[in-house]
């Protein structure tokens, strides 16, 4: 047997407390931001049948040719794989579950997404995104407030640098007009083409106008534009999406190019971008999926949805700075002896019984070095007890930045360390 130490799976990362503090104070944030608007939390298995994917995401996406984790369960011989992106898993638990039976749903989720592809910075194995979806709404204001949502969200965060890139995708007469006449120009122009536009011809055309290889550039831009094939209803739904977002003050470019690389998308699609993360720009992205609900078994309902990563935004805010101080202690026990260990216990709980934030030494020590040990911990004050003490009921208390020590009964302790905490 091998005594190599064991690594993580290349592109799967352990947060470790530190930045981990950074997470918890993020996932707040967003907590009451989403709070605010009305969305209420659902949670989604991170295994689902392979044929949810195929479904929603379409076939020949490269998210189901190339990077989905999928494998047969061993138990009943069933196609599994764990979910690259979460809204199909949501649109399924609410079909599941009859949860658009009464009302619309507004509804977020977050957690780990998993894609089989090359690590590099904001581009990782597993990943964390928070999903936002509304299902059962048709108008375009939902559209708008959740582009509105995303700009509050970075404010919130003091996010700079993050602009918004605008476009619509039309219905689907308009999509398979336009998508014949794609097929028909770059037929003309084949030897233009590298191997993936190849590839994608004649199963997702729409995606080889997002290729970022220099030498099609030209072709592209002469290639049909969808705008052109829109109907009235599809031009006035985004034309009012447009009119909200002038109304805030929302700064938008509208990116014809701007496809998504998902099937289910219609109508309205957005991204947030950066030029802070190389490659890897876009923070947050959605747009309207009116036809994925029938299309994973359930009555026709329009939706609307987002999802930002997590790791890409928190990449921007500390490249921007953000930090955060550990965590506040209130007071480090320190005590020496079987008496003074068995009040040290007892005191310790009898702080938290009022909410104090309270680290109890263990593993023994002389009181030097566990003093020490509660000056590294950032504790305002030491509470201090020997046998002494412990026989007389008392303990001491020591202010950490300097200040008198004061020896108290256990009954005063709670409103002793809270005054020198007001002190502070």
């Amino acid at each position: 047997m091998s005594n190599e130490t064991l690594q993580a799976v290349r592109g799967m990362n352990d947060i470790l407390p530190d930045e981990a503090e950074l997470w918890l104070w993020f996932e707040g944030v967003v907590r009451d931001w989403l709070d605010s608007y009305g969305y209420r939390n659902i949670r989604m298995p991170l295994v689902e049948p392979t044929s949810l994917f195929k479904r929603a995401i379409g076939e020949v996406t490269d998210i189901v040719e190339k990077e989905m984790y999928s494998f047969q369960d061993s138990l009943n011989g069933d196609q599994l794989t764990l979910r690259p992106e979460g809204t199909a898993s949501c649109v399924r638990a609410v079909l599941q579950h009859n949860l658009l039976y009464n009302a619309p749903q507004r509804l977020y989720y977050s957690g780990q997404m998993f894609r089989h592809e090359r690590p590099q910075k904001g581009r990782y194995r597993q990943f964390h995104q928070v999903g936002v979806e509304a299902l059962g709404f048709a108008g375009p204001d939902i559209d708008a407030e959740q582009i509105l949502m995303c700009a509050r969200l970075w404010k919130k965060l003091g996010l700079r640098d993050v602009t918004l890139q605008l476009n619509t995708l039309g219905d689907t007469a308009s999509r398979l007009r336009h998508r014949a006449k794609l097929i028909a120009y770059f037929e003309q122009h084949v030897s233009w083409l590298d191997d993936e536009a190849k590839r994608r011809l004649y199963t997702n055309p729409l995606r080889i106008l997002d290729s970022k290889n220099p030498a099609m550039q030209d072709l592209i831009a002469g290639a049909p534009k969808l705008m052109d094939e829109l109907e009235a209803e599809a031009l006035e739904h985004f034309a009012a999406v447009q009119a909200t977002l002038k109304q805030h003050d929302i700064a938008f470019e509208i990116n014809p190019r701007l496809v998504r690389g998902l099937d289910y998308y219609n109508r309205t699609v957005f991204e947030w971008v950066t030029t802070r993360l190389g490659a890897q720009g876009t923070v947050c992205a959605g747009g309207r999926y009116d036809g994925l609900i029938e299309q994973i078994g359930g009555k026709p309902s329009p939706a609307m949805g987002f999802a930002m990563g997590v790791e890409r935004l928190l990449a921007l805010l500390q490249d921007d700075g953000l930090g955060l101080p550990k965590p506040a202690v209130d007071a480090y026990v320190v005590h020496q002896g079987v008496l003074a260990a068995q009040l040290a216990s007892r005191v310790a709980e009898q702080m938290r019984d009022e909410s104090l934030r309270v680290v109890m030494h263990c593993g023994g020590g002389s009181f030097k070095s566990q003093m020490k040990k509660a000056d590294a911990s950032g504790a305002l004050v030491a509470v201090v007890i020997g046998d002494d003490e412990a026989q007389a009921g008392q303990v001491s208390v020591k202010p950490m930045q300097g200040g008198i020590q004061v020896r108290v009964s256990v009954e005063q302790l709670n409103a002793t360390i809270r005054q020198f905490i007001k002190q502070e």
